[in-house]
């Protein structure tokens, strides 16, 4: 096969994509992926062993800037990722050189211990780099149940990237992640035996919960507590600009440089929570959100008229209909389209000619009217704590299902929206992530004033939802979380979806559902080992599942 892939909840047949990727990923660049992520291994080895905290920050932060560039649908030009491979080696040369200085462990003995394969590395052909990637991709470990528990760790390292990349972009930074980081990625290198490599699993879902925490930090201290917030899905008059993927630091600058320009600014699909932010309020031509999750976007992008700033993941292959008007920035990129370099030192990033072609562009065709409401993290669902415990205890609230994720293309995720359809009246949904696009638009009503979708942010916010998990547990006195009437029914997509499974997992939540499919990279042993020891399952149909949840109800109210 000319590559294996098999990271996304959409890998063909549920087994692996072996010719092209199904999100849009050439074999050259699942090659590179490989060949990079196999670099950061050898950064990674010798960072470990020379464990000073200089090197374990210089290996992190370029371990969580290569780990988040390979996560599905973020970049596709293999340009930047022979760069990004080049960059690599000069970091593991760099520590390579500091090792051989200093000798094994510091001891001016001299190193007899087998180094990771360079030939890859020092490949510089991109031919050859490509031949070569088959040494070191997914089906280099020929143990099925290792290489599911291998790449299962290296997925939710990805995750973990993610979320400590966002924070690092706002200046919040946490050694103990780097830390992690390069110590799980030379776990991958080494023998390791099934038992520990879940118990790494288990402290990738500790580190996953750190890093969430740190970004919670980040964006909260910068922008302000995400408040309950109408947004308008409508368009004004005006010119727009389309901003789309994670990235918050990213809008802001936007929003200041398009200030006074007659510019209007949308978010689309992951940005669509930063209108809850007090500190994008103060902007007039914050317009609202235009569109759905990220999977529509081809059609969608064609009818917003304007340029689109593609700020982080979540990008499919782009349309020649609107590859004149679209920018990557950061992680993200395309063959053909046009990149906004990283800030230098001190500064800010440039859209001067996003702005400049955004007033030569007519306004957005409108394609819905309306709004929707949204702005319940974890503060704001503090506030709300008093008129919840009443609610619960009068009965009027009987359970909370949380049902945030990703969203994809697979009409199989229908399930989700008709789940959302078949729940009681006295059911209240928790969500973030694009998933909440299936049914956050439906008129599901209220409960008691509080509305029945109660949507926390971003899959960068699933903390919250964790976090508020966490808190209703002590507000009912309760002893086990998994005691709460609370329902996992999660919809999966990518690697970050992976680490925040591992990050309940390892707060010790419970009886998760997991849909649409479960991970192709799930052996079937590893498969076993989680329902037995965490009750996974797969999702049923939407009418099984929410009878199953209403079923439940005697067992979780008992706890009260």
């Amino acid at each position: 096969m000319s590559m294996f892939c098999f990271q996304c909840q959409e890998a063909a047949r549920n087994e692996g994509c072996t010719i092209q990727g199904v999100c849009g990923k050439p074999e050259s660049t699942a090659g590179l992926q490989d060949l990079l992520i196999h670099t950061m291994k050898g950064i990674a080895w010798y960072a470990t062993r020379l464990q000073d905290p200089r090197s374990i920050e210089e290996a992190g932060r370029f371990i969580v800037k290569g780990l988040f560039a390979t996560i599905t649908n973020a970049n596709f030009d293999d340009e930047r990722f022979q760069k990004w491979i080049d960059e690599g080696l000069e970091v593991r040369s760099l520590l390579s050189a500091r090792y051989e200085a200093q000798g094994k462990n510091g001891n001016g003995k001299k190193d007899t211990e087998p180094k990771p394969d360079a030939a890859v590395w020092f490949a510089k052909d991109p031919e050859i780099r490509r031949m070569k990637a088959t040494r070191v991709g997914v089906l280099a470990t020929s143990d099925p149940d290792l290489r599911s528990l291998r790449e299962f760790l290296i997925y939710g390292l990805k995750g973990i990237a993610a979320y400590t990349h966002h924070a690092e972009v706002l200046g919040f930074t946490d050694p103990t992640i780097w830390r992690f980081l390069v110590e799980a990625l030379n776990a991958t290198l080494e023998p390791q035996t099934v038992e520990e490599m879940g118990n790494l699993l288990m402290k990738a879902g500790e580190t996953a919960v750190k890093a969430m925490a740190l970004l919670d930090k980040a964006n909260t201290s910068t922008y302000g507590h995400p408040e309950i917030t109408e947004v308008n899905i409508g368009v004004r008059k005006n010119p727009g600009i389309l901003i789309s993927g994670h990235d918050l630091k990213d809008l802001e600058e936007l929003l200041r440089q398009t200030e006074g320009t007659g510019v209007d600014v949308y978010t689309h699909s992951e940005m669509l929570p930063a209108h809850y932010y007090p500190a994008f309020k103060k902007y007039p031509h914050f317009a609202g959100n235009y569109g759905n999750a990220w999977w529509k976007q081809d059609k969608e992008f064609a009818l917003f008229n304007g340029p689109i700033v593609m700020t982080t993941n979540c990008l499919v292959p782009v349309r020649n209909g609107y590859k004149d008007r679209i920018f990557t920035t950061g992680v993200t990129g395309y063959p053909g389209v046009k990149h906004i370099p990283d800030r230098a030192d001190g500064g800010g990033k440039d859209f001067s000619e996003v702005i400049a072609l955004a007033k030569k562009c007519p306004p957005p065709t409108e394609i819905e009217r309306g709004k929707i409401v949204g702005g319940f993290a974890h503060e704001q669902l503090r506030k709300l704590a008093p008129t919840i415990q009443d609610a619960v205890q009068r009965g009027a609230i009987k359970r909370f299902v949380v049902m945030g994720g990703c969203d994809g293309r697979q009409p199989a995720r229908s399930y989700f929206t008709e789940v959302a359809k078949e729940l009681p009246q006295d059911s209240v949904i928790l969500t973030a992530g694009c998933a909440k696009y299936r049914y956050n638009k439906l008129d599901l009503g209220t409960v008691e004033g509080i509305p029945r979708v109660l949507d926390a942010g971003q899959c960068n916010d699933s903390y919250s939802l964790a976090l508020t998990a966490l808190r209703l547990k002590d507000l009912f006195g309760v002893q086990d979380v998994n005691d709460l009437p609370i329902h996992f029914d999660i919809a999966w997509y990518e690697q970050k979806a992976v680490a925040v499974l591992l990050a309940l997992l390892y707060l010790g939540f419970k009886d998760i559902r997991l849909g649409p499919t479960l991970p192709a990279f799930v052996s079937p042993n590893v498969a076993k080992f989680l329902v037995e020891r965490f009750r996974i399952k797969p999702i049923s149909d939407p009418k099984t599942d929410v009878g199953s949840m209403v079923a439940d109800l005697e067992n979780s109210r008992a706890a009260f």
